[in-house]
């Protein structure tokens, strides 16, 4: 890599919204710790204002505009096939989303790395998603984001059909098949919810705030015990 384009990236990384380490970004850039803290001097020397705590990390200043991006082929193929990966397995809200992002970065794009848009080289199956799973992800992205807690009619897979009460945390795309974590205040427990099981979304009033236990980052880490819900 060249060390433009070293420094450029490392701009990128730091503009993240945490702190990375020097250790961190030196594996990233495939460089020594000693070349990551003489590029970080040198973009503070030249203006960028790139706070350092000791045990903590690096990262730039709030306010600090990042320039411009220009992307490799290779990110170009990364974006891609993700975009394509949410036009074939989300609801229609991210499909549109994918669709104006990949505009976006084609409309940016010089004319020799736009073949990458249209011939990427990876091909993305159609999971066939159904209308009724694609409207109930809607709902409970909905919820997600706004951090309401939601009830639904669930079939388990003995056919009893609960009506669970729960803080929805994350949606994730597993096997072929959209689940629900959430936590579950009666239970004091997460629990997983298959989508295609999931009725009558009702999205409440009551929010829930970030709480040391009860996090999207909690539910990830004991995601293996919980298995693929019921």
């Amino acid at each position: 890599m060249r060390r433009a384009d070293r420094l450029f990236q490392l701009i990128v990384l730091l503009g993240r919204r945490r702190s990375v380490t020097g250790e961190q970004l030196a594996e990233r850039l495939g460089v020594s710790r000693r070349t990551v803290y003489r590029d970080i001097r040198d973009l503070s020397i030249s203006g960028v204002p790139v706070h350092g705590e000791a045990g903590v990390g690096f990262r730039l200043r709030a306010g600090y505009q990042v320039p411009p991006l220009m992307f490799t082929p290779e990110e170009i193929q990364a974006l891609v096939f993700g975009a394509r990966l949410v036009q074939s397995c989300a609801d229609e809200g991210l499909q549109a989303a994918a669709d104006t992002a990949i505009a976006k970065v084609d409309a940016a794009l010089p004319a020799s790395l736009k073949v990458w848009i249209d011939d990427s080289g990876l091909v993305v199956p159609d999971f066939r998603v159904s209308v009724e799973v694609k409207r109930a992800l809607r709902e409970l992205r909905a919820a997600v984001s706004l951090r309401r807690v939601v009830t639904f009619q669930y079939t388990q897979g003995d056919g009893v059909v609960v009506a669970p009460r729960v803080r929805p945390l994350c949606l994730r795309y597993i096997g072929g098949t959209w689940t629900l974590g959430s936590w579950s205040a009666t239970e004091s427990a997460f629990r997983v919810f298959r989508v295609y099981r999931i009725q009558a979304i009702e999205i409440t009033q009551e929010r829930y705030g970030h709480e040391s236990g009860r996090t999207v980052a909690d539910f990830l880490a004991a995601a293996e015990r919980l298995g693929a819900g019921g």
